[in-house]
């Protein structure tokens, strides 16, 4: 069984901004992307078993709002293979109640932050009852790290460096930063191999195939394979078309004298219980 630790749910265009919805046309013409999001497309595009973690996102900067309740209800179609994640954005006010309504009454397993879109970092001392939270309750956090296209989203707040300071004060709590931080990927490995407890996902990198190889030999060579849990980013990707990019990185090789990537330990991140790790199980 594979399990997907990175999808979205959301209602496009509705829980989008005129502006958000622009910059992302603009940034994924002519790629095919559909933003839309379905279960069924979803399933459709994987050949196996999956379980999945689900979130919407808040992030008031960049015009992205997607209530918690939408995303129980979209759990609650599928409660055999998705867990949902409950999302705050701690620039606006009641934050705090909203990460005790979805844990508490929505049943919302982990917090999905996104520090980058609503312009904060995660190390701020602000943000320490959400930490003292999620130690309290054992809720894992992921958070988006690396890059956007969003113009008003301000680069250093996505810096894997601010995890490091998190994972100091608050060791207890399971963090993963999506997307292995591209590109920061160095700030990344050097991160997850200092803290037990810190991850990171390989969701929606795939199709730019050398930074991904490279991200990857430097997790081979700092020796941190395990700290590495399997991501799409659907819609952004699929699990058919993540596999396939996954597998054939060495392909690519042939004819050099590159190193090549470990395909046994590609093939132990594909299908790593990144549940059981979580505490989600």
């Amino acid at each position: 069984m594979i399990f997907d630790v990175h999808c979205h749910a959301w209602a496009y265009p509705k829980h989008f901004g005129d502006d958000f919805r622009m910059q992302a046309e603009r940034a994924w013409k002519g790629n095919g992307v559909d933003l839309t999001v379905r279960y069924e497309d979803y399933r459709a595009a994987s050949d196996e078993e999956t379980k999945t973690i689900v979130f919407g996102g808040k992030a008031k900067l960049s015009g992205l709002w997607v209530e918690d309740q939408y995303v129980a209800d979209y759990v609650a179609q599928h409660p055999n293979n998705l867990v949902g994640f409950l999302s705050v954005d701690p620039t606006q006010e009641g934050w705090q109640d909203e990460l005790r309504e979805g844990h508490q009454d929505l049943n919302l397993k982990g917090i999905k932050l996104l520090s980058m879109y609503a312009g904060f970092v995660p190390c701020d001392p602000l943000l320490d009852p959400l930490w003292e939270y999620a130690t309290k309750h054992q809720l894992p956090v992921l958070l988006h790290t690396g890059t956007t296209f969003i113009a008003q989203a301000p680069l250093h707040c996505t810096l894997p460096r601010h995890i490091d300071e998190v994972a100091i004060k608050f060791p207890n709590v399971k963090i993963i930063m999506a997307h292995l931080s591209h590109p920061y990927e160095g700030e990344c490995v050097a991160t997850i191999r200092k803290h037990p407890n810190v991850y990171a996902d390989v969701s929606a990198i795939y199709y730019r195939r050398f930074q991904l190889y490279q991200s990857l030999m430097l997790v081979q060579e700092y020796g941190v394979w395990d700290k590495l849990f399997f991501g799409t980013d659907y819609p952004f990707a699929t699990i058919n078309g993540s596999l396939e990019g996954l597998r054939t990185l060495n392909n690519m090789l042939e004819g050099s004298a590159l190193p090549r990537l470990n395909a046994d330990e590609i093939e132990a991140v594909i299908y790593r219980n990144a549940f059981e790790i979580l505490g989600l199980e």
